[in-house]
């Protein structure tokens, strides 16, 4: 059983064997999350980041998909990079963000992590309402066989703190 644990502050400063990345389909970098890690993490992240562009995701890694890159100076051994879905009140994109938590999963136990990291997936600029988006999170992570020991969310504020602990009780 995976242990939901909950923390406010900068996901940067986490010490986990793997961070999650709420990136957006590029892998090049970008604002919010994304930036914080690129920032932190150092030119590595970015290396990597071109050699998949260059290799397996010419066009960039699409929705719902996760992969994996060296962490650079940050304090873990991996990032996993995920792309949300950009929150629509006409389509419903659920499973899609549910995706990026069972993908990342997936990618931490082909890594060997025990230990995971994420962000509040999509509840930036991609406008995720963060009710419905912690819903979504814990009710996946809870829900998809994994390794991992500790699924650690790392909200950046109150209120996404407060979200969140709702839903995971």
């Amino acid at each position: 059983m995976t242990a939901i644990t909950l923390v406010q502050g900068d996901i940067t400063r986490q010490h986990a064997d793997a961070i999650v990345n709420a990136a957006n389909s590029s892998l090049l970098g970008g604002g919010g999350v994304d930036g914080a890690i690129h920032r932190r993490g150092g030119p590595a992240i970015l290396e990597e980041c071109r050699a998949l562009r260059a290799s397996r995701y010419g066009k960039g890694l699409p929705t719902g998909r996760a992969v994996a890159t060296t962490a650079g100076e940050l304090d873990a051994r991996w990032v996993i990079h995920t792309v949300g879905p950009v929150w629509s009140a006409t389509e419903d994109r659920s499973d899609l963000l549910a995706s990026c938590y069972r993908e990342a999963l997936r990618v931490a136990d082909e890594l060997g992590a025990r230990t995971v990291a994420f962000p509040a997936v999509s509840t930036g600029v991609y406008r995720w309402p963060m009710q419905d988006a912690a819903r979504i999170a814990v009710e996946t992570v809870r829900n998809t066989p994994t390794a991992v020991e500790e699924a650690r969310f790392v909200l950046f504020d109150e209120r996404a703190y407060e979200a969140f602990a709702r839903q995971a009780g």
